[in-house]
């Protein structure tokens, strides 16, 4: 069953839309929040639809990543009054001092980490506003990470993009597969 190689097809040209930086920039925010699909999916097919552009796509991604995860840190730190009282007791008290421990004791570099890792980073955002992490630090740490994030997929993708993109159009559908089948298998060991 072709399913990843019609996927990727559109995906490019998808990329090559004149509205593409738009939606790249939207995918950028909502990714910092909510969305669980990152934004590196859609960065580096535009880069690979027209490479001159890769420095304006990764400042695109990082600028609206950034925005996001401000706006994640704000409902974070919005949400704190209400559910503190779920938090602070039961079971809840010792995950939320652990959490608090762990972000008194790294502070931004956790949050840098997030920002440059495959972590969720919108759970970083909103957690940081929830643990009053000092927001002047959490946007740098976050423009860090994020901008060495995408500006590492870029590049990469603009330097070897043409020299392999033949050989990924080859084993498309091996690769799209086994992802599947790995993220399966850690959703079963999880569990």
């Amino acid at each position: 069953m072709r399913l990843f190689a019609p996927l990727y097809d559109q995906t490019l040209r998808w990329a090559q839309h004149p509205r593409a930086p738009w939606a790249l920039s939207t995918l950028s925010f909502i990714e910092s929040v909510i969305f669980p699909i990152p934004t590196d999916v859609m960065l580096a097919p535009m880069v690979l639809a027209q490479p001159p552009k890769w420095l304006h796509y990764a400042t695109l991604a990082t600028v609206f990543s950034v925005l996001g995860g401000v706006f994640g840190y704000l409902l974070g730190a919005w949400a704190f009054d209400w559910a503190s009282p779920w938090l602070t007791t039961g079971n809840g008290a010792q995950a939320f001092a652990e959490a608090q421990r762990l972000f008194q004791e790294w502070g931004v570099w956790f949050v840098f980490m997030a920002a440059f890792t495959p972590i969720p980073y919108k759970v970083f955002t909103i957690s940081a506003g929830f643990m009053a992490l000092a927001l002047v630090p959490f946007i740098l740490a976050s423009a860090a990470g994020r901008a060495a994030r995408f500006f590492l997929v870029a590049g990469l993708v603009r330097w070897l993009g043409a020299r392999y993109e033949p050989l990924l159009r080859r084993h498309i559908e091996f690769a799209g597969w086994a992802a599947v089948v790995i993220l399966v298998l850690i959703f079963v060991i999880r569990e």
